[in-house]
C-alpha cells in the first residue's frame, strides 16, 4: 500500500495578535474597592489572531506560511519565537506596535480583558503577493488591523482558482467574491446580516427588513429552532450578499450550521466540550480550511472542523497551547516543556479516546479544584448497566475518565471468543455518552499502569466488587484516593446478552430493575 500524501500546504493570511493571561485565584474584594483580588497570578503568552490559526494548522502536520504585518517592538520579536520552527513567515511592514489582549482570569474564568497595541499593516511587499500567487489553499483571518485590506485585490484573484476559507470579524471588511466558505459565529453572522440588510434598504425606506430569519428585528425569540432558524436565513443572506459558494455558522457547543443557500446542514459537535473556548473559531476554521486543501467536500470540511474544535476546548483552549512564564519558575513553562518553548499539541493528543489526553484532562482539572473521577472495564456489548454505573460515577465528580481493556488484555481475561466489540469500537460507543469526557484504553490485565498516570481522586466499580479485594485498591489509596461501589442494574449482562443472541428468538427475559451490579 502506497503511503498517504502529506497534507496539502496552507496560506494564512491576516492580523497576528499577541495574547496574554493573567491567570490565579480570587477569594476576596479589594478593601478600597469592590473589586476581587487576583492572587497567585501567573502569566500565559501565546499567538492570537491569525498567528494562533497559523500554529493551530503547523499542529496538525501541515506546511503553514503566515502572511502578516510585524514589526520591531517587544510584541513583535515573542511573536517571531513563538512561531520560530513551526510557521514560515512573510512580513509586511507594521505602523505603529503589534496588538495585545490581556486577559485577567480567576479560577480560570476571565474577569476583564485589556487591549494595547494600535499597529496595522503599512503596505504590501512583492513577497507577500508572491506567496499569495502560488498558495495552493488559502486562509484568511480577517482582525481589522489592514493586512487583509492590502493583500485584497490579489485575495480576489486566488478565491477564482483554490479554494479560500474566509473568518470574517466585526472589524473586518466582508469577504471577496468566489470564496469557498466563509466561517462567521452566530453572533457575527447576525451583524453582518442585518448590516447588509440596512444598507440595502436605506434607499428604499426599508432598513432592517428581515434577512430571512421571519423577523426584522433583533427579537428573536430564544431558544434552539429560533436560533437555528434565525442562523439559518442569516448564512442564506450573507452567501447573496458576499458572493461566496458557503456559509458555515458557529454555533458554539452545539455545533455548526453549513449552507449553499437552501436547505442549511446541522452538523452537531459529537460531545460537549466544557473548557476555554477562546480561540475556538480559528481552530474550526484552519481544520476546515486544512481539509478544503485537501480536496475535502464541504461537508465533511465542516464536520472535520466541528470536532477539531471540540476537541480543542476540551483540551483547554488557548491555554493548552500557550508557554507559559511563572515567575516562581521563570526557567520552565507550566507546560512542563523546559526553556519555556511551546509544546505540539497535535490532533494525536487532542483525541479524547487517547491516554494522553486522558492524563492531561485529569491534570486540568485538578489544577482549577476538581475532581477526577475514573472507572473502568472491558465495556463489550455497552447496555444499561453499563450505563447506569457511569452516570453515577460522573455525578460522583467533575470529568469521568474511563480506563477500557484492550483487545489484547480482553481475551486474556475472558478466552478467546472475546472481545465481540473491537477496541476502538468500544472507545467510540463510549464517547458517545454524555457522562463520559475521555477514554484511555490499557494493554494490561489490570489498569494500575494507567490509574497511576491519571491518578484519579475517585476510582468507580461496580457493587459486586464488595466482596472481591481490587489489586488496584492499594494504589489508588497511596494518592489519597478513594474506592467507590457503585450499585448497577439488575439482569444486565454483556455474557448473556450475548448467549441470547447466540440462541437466536426467544422469550424475553424480565429484568427488574434493582440496583445491583453485574460483570462486565
Amino acid at each position: 500500500m502506497s503511503p498517504l500524501p502529506p497534507p496539502t500546504p496552507l496560506l494564512v493570511v491576516g492580523d497576528a495578535l499577541l495574547d496574554h493571561d493573567l491567570s490565579g485565584r480570587a477569594d476576596r474584594l479589594a478593601p478600597d474597592a469592590p473589586v476581587p483580588v487576583v492572587a497567585g497570578a501567573h502569566r500565559v503568552t501565546r499567538p492570537g489572531g491569525a498567528a494562533l490559526a497559523a500554529y493551530l494548522g503547523a499542529s496538525d502536520g501541515r506546511e503553514v506560511t503566515l502572511v502578516t504585518a510585524l514589526g520591531d517592538d517587544e510584541a513583535s520579536h515573542m511573536l517571531r519565537r513563538l512561531l520560530a520552527g513551526r510557521v514560515r513567515l512573510v512580513e509586511m511592514p507594521l505602523t505603529g506596535r503589534l496588538p495585545c489582549k490581556t486577559r485577567i482570569m480567576a479560577q480560570g474564568v476571565p474577569l476583564l480583558r485589556l487591549d494595547d497595541g494600535d499597529g496595522r499593516a503599512g503596505s504590501v511587499t512583492q513577497e507577500a503577493l508572491a506567496a499569495v500567487r502560488e498558495a495552493r489553499a488559502v486562509l484568511v483571518a480577517d482582525y481589522g488591523r489592514g493586512a487583509v485590506d492590502v493583500l485584497r485585490d490579489a485575495l480576489t484573484r486566488a478565491a477564482a482558482r483554490v479554494p479560500v476559507v474566509w473568518d470574517p470579524h466585526p472589524r473586518g471588511g466582508p469577504p471577496v467574491k468566489g470564496v469557498r466558505l466563509a466561517t462567521p459565529s452566530a453572533t457575527e453572522a447576525h451583524a453582518f446580516a442585518r448590516e447588509h440588510a440596512d444598507r440595502a434598504g436605506a434607499g428604499t425606506g426599508t432598513a432592517g427588513a428581515s434577512t430571512g430569519t421571519g423577523t426584522g428585528t433583533d427579537a428573536v425569540p430564544y431558544g434552539p429552532e429560533s436560533a437555528l432558524r434565525r442562523s439559518a436565513g442569516d448564512a442564506r443572506a450573507l452567501i447573496h450578499a458576499w458572493g461566496v459558494t458557503s456559509v458555515a455558522v458557529t454555533l458554539g457547543e452545539r455545533g455548526a450550521l453549513l449552507s449553499h443557500g437552501e436547505d442549511p446542514l446541522l452538523v452537531p459537535a459529537p460531545w460537549t466540550a466544557d473548557g476555554d473556548a477562546c480561540g475556538a473559531g480559528d481552530r474550526f476554521a484552519v481544520s476546515a480550511a486544512g481539509a478544503l486543501a485537501d480536496d475535502a467536500l464541504p461537508e465533511t470540511a465542516v464536520e472535520t472542523a466541528v470536532r477539531a474544535a471540540t476537541r480543542y476546548v476540551a483540551a483547554g483552549g488557548a491555554r493548552g497551547l500557550a508557554a507559559r512564564h511563572s515567575e516562581h519558575a521563570p526557567s520552565r513553562t507550566d507546560t512542563g516543556v523546559p526553556g519555556g518553548g511551546v509544546p505540539d499539541h497535535g490532533v494525536r493528543d487532542d483525541d479524547p479516546g487517547t491516554e494522553a489526553y486522558a492524563v492531561r484532562l485529569a491534570a486540568r482539572v485538578r489544577d482549577e479544584g476538581g475532581t477526577v473521577v475514573a472507572a473502568g472495564g472491558c465495556f463489550d456489548l455497552l447496555h444499561a448497566g453499563h450505563v447506569a454505573l457511569l452516570q453515577a460515577a460522573r455525578r460522583t465528580g467533575d470529568c469521568l475518565i474511563v480506563c477500557v481493556n484492550s483487545d489484547a488484555s480482553v481475551r486474556h481475561r475472558k478466552g478467546g471468543s472475546r472481545p465481540l466489540v473491537p477496541a476502538a469500537d468500544r472507545v467510540r460507543v463510549l464517547l458517545a455518552l454524555g457522562c463520559v469526557d475521555a477514554v484511555a484504553v490499557f494493554d494490561e490485565d489490570t489498569p494500575e499502569r494507567l490509574l497511576n498516570e491519571v491518578r484519579p481522586h475517585i476510582w468507580a466499580k461496580g457493587g459486586d466488587y464488595a466482596l472481591t479485594r481490587l489489586p488496584e485498591a492499594t494504589l489508588v489509596k497511596s494518592w489519597g484516593g478513594q474506592v467507590v461501589l457503585l450499585p448497577y442494574l439488575d439482569g444486565r449482562s454483556t455474557t448473556e446478552l450475548a448467549d441470547r443472541a447466540a440462541r437466536g428468538p426467544g422469550p424475553t427475559a424480565q429484568v427488574s430493575g434493582r440496583p445491583r451490579s453485574v460483570r462486565k
